[in-house]
């Protein structure tokens, strides 16, 4: 068994990889028998899965350590490689697409990757390669720019994420300090901040209408790979959530506010603490977490004790937060050597042990929203091992883990609106993009006070330090699906924890060869699109929440 540092890494040589893939292509073209197609194809997924597998090591060793100059030059090179590679295989998927056998293979291997290939076509020409390298590039200089955050704060020096514990501290004025120095650093760095995303905007605008579309709303879905819904289909989940969880999340920040002695509405530091004596806190270090991790998963299921084991063997993880190391976390996939990569950054938050237990479960991808739900409901099948996470901590993780999941989707939905009105209107000044922010904020967040205390945030700027924002528009909304679905697992768990499970393993089999909606559909499960889901696991949540005992917990 190969362990992640042991893993070799060599750039690939992309006049080789062009040959061979433009030998398969014509292979597969030339092809006289569903046989001899069939090795043509399989010939391909190797060699695509080795490309997939050298351009993510260089990624996940780059995240690790910004500063490290081999793979930074290696980044360099993939920002520019990726883009040609893609031209590559698009000749190829469109001899998939045209081939003679394509309803055998259909039969073999379904239709989903050819419902898929239809879309990946409408993502790319070569006349967009000069926009997709720059792209690129500014996602890199954007990483390189959190990562470099060095805060002085309380005479120490700290990362973002290394400043995060500070952020929720129990003492109002080291939280209040904590988010003003926070504020302060993106304030410092705003003018390279809007710059970039200006940038951005204007490219992937471009690309869009480069590509026929009206500019990029319509690009970013097919990048995204939406294969069974649409921006109605969004828009009807945001109306949803504006009319079911926002006030429920209110009723959530207005108890807190209570049980903080806080005014109504609340200031952005305060909507931080959960608790006046505190957020829950893991107990232990990051090895004690890794090590309950472990004991969870040995518990849990035979096939997640073998999964977490092997991720612990392999060094598949790596969760610490470090100088130099991007903000953030990530699952990605190592294809050759069939596993994912978590990368993380604990900070001795509750988020810690959600990453721990937020371990995606199928080897085979599906749909980005479709993955998300196998890690968040994963996080609500942990309640019962919470004490060896949490030790007396365990309560207020219980209710601050299902009161923060309500109060994230209209937080999520919200940037995935912001998202929509940007590519609407790419022309906007970066101060108008801050002023839908505020108004937005107003909507989605109402129990938030905009007051000058921290202009960072009161200011509509705070959108800024979103990752996803940059690097991955339109992704977000993939989590607020996902936790919409995650939140049935946790009504299940509260009635019946072996449905639940079987459920669970139910749509986790599946793995990536059905659309999303099937997926569910097939599993049980409802679908986030259809209103009575949001209404029905808002009740039950609000119910929960207002009928949880909080005796002596301060």
């Amino acid at each position: 068994m190969i362990k992640f540092s042991e893993m070799p890494y060599a750039r690939p040589d992309l006049e080789a990889v062009k040959g061979e893939y433009d030998a398969l292509t014509e292979r597969l073209k030339a092809a006289q028998s569903y046989e001899e197609a069939r090795a043509a194809f399989l010939k391909m997924e190797t060699e695509q899965k080795h490309i997939s597998t050298q351009a993510s090591l260089s990624t996940i060793r780059h995240s690790i350590d910004t500063r490290d100059e081999f793979y930074d030059g290696e980044e360099k090179f993939w920002n520019r490689a990726y883009p040609q590679i893609q031209e590559w295989e698009q000749a190829w998927t469109k001899a998939m697409l045209e081939s003679p056998f394509r309803a055998d293979f259909e039969r073999e291997y379904g239709d989903l990757m050819f419902v898929n290939a239809e879309i990946a076509l409408k993502t790319f020409s070569p006349a967009i390669i000069p926009e997709l390298q720059r792209e690129n590039d500014l996602r890199t200089e954007y990483a390189k720019l959190i990562a470099s955050a060095q805060i002085p704060f309380e005479g120490g020096v700290y990362t973002l994420s290394q400043l995060s514990p500070f952020k929720n501290n129990p003492d109002d004025a080291v939280r209040l300090a904590a988010w003003k120095a926070e504020g302060r650093w993106y304030k410092d760095h705003q003018a390279d901040l809007d710059r970039i995303y200006d940038e951005m905007v204007r490219l992937r605008d471009a690309m869009g209408k480069k590509l026929g579309d009206e500019g990029y709303t319509t690009l970013g879905y097919y990048r995204m790979g939406r294969n069974c819904y649409g921006r109605e289909d969004v828009e009807k989940f945001r109306a949803a959530v504006r009319k079911y969880l926002v006030p429920v999340a209110d009723s959530i920040y207005r108890e807190q506010a209570k049980r903080l002695g806080s005014e109504y509405p609340m200031s952005f530091a305060d909507a931080a603490l959960s608790f006046r004596s505190g957020n829950p806190r893991p107990v232990g270090t990051p090895d004690d977490i890794l090590a309950q991790g472990k004991k969870f998963y040995s518990e849990l299921s035979p096939e997640t004790a073998e999964f977490f084991n092997t991720m612990l063997e392999m060094e598949l993880l790596d969760v610490l937060s470090t100088e130099g190391k991007q903000g953030g976390g990530y699952c990605t996939s190592i294809d050759d050597y069939g596993v994912p990569f978590i990368f993380a950054n604990f900070n001795g938050t509750q988020h810690d042990v959600e990453v721990v237990t937020h371990v995606p479960f199928s080897y085979i991808w599906p749909g980005m929203e479709a993955c998300e739900v196998h890690s968040m409901s994963m996080e609500f099948m942990a309640w019962p091992w919470a004490e060896g996470f949490f030790g007396p901590d365990a309560r207020k993780f219980r209710y601050s883990h299902l009161a923060g999941a309500l109060t994230f989707i209209p937080y999520g939905t919200m940037v995935d609106h912001f998202q929509h009105i940007v590519y609407e209107k790419p022309d906007m000044t970066p101060a108008e993009r801050h002023g839908v922010w505020k108004e937005l904020l107003g909507i989605y967040q109402p129990w938030l006070r905009l007051d000058g205390d921290i202009p960072f945030y009161a200011e509509g700027e705070g959108w800024q330090r979103q990752s996803h924002i940059y690097e991955n528009p339109f992704y977000y909304i993939d989590y607020c699906l996902a936790q919409t679905v995650s939140l049935q697992f946790w009504a299940l768990l509260q009635k019946d924890r072996k449905l639940a499970w079987e459920k669970y393993m139910a749509y986790a089999r599946q793995g990536g060869s059905r659309v999303f909606t099937e997926l569910l559909a097939n599993a049980g499960l409802d679908s986030p699109f259809e209103e009575k889901c949001l209404r029905e696991v808002c009740a039950a949540a609000k119910d929960w929440l207002d009928g949880y005992d909080l005796t002596g917990i301060e």
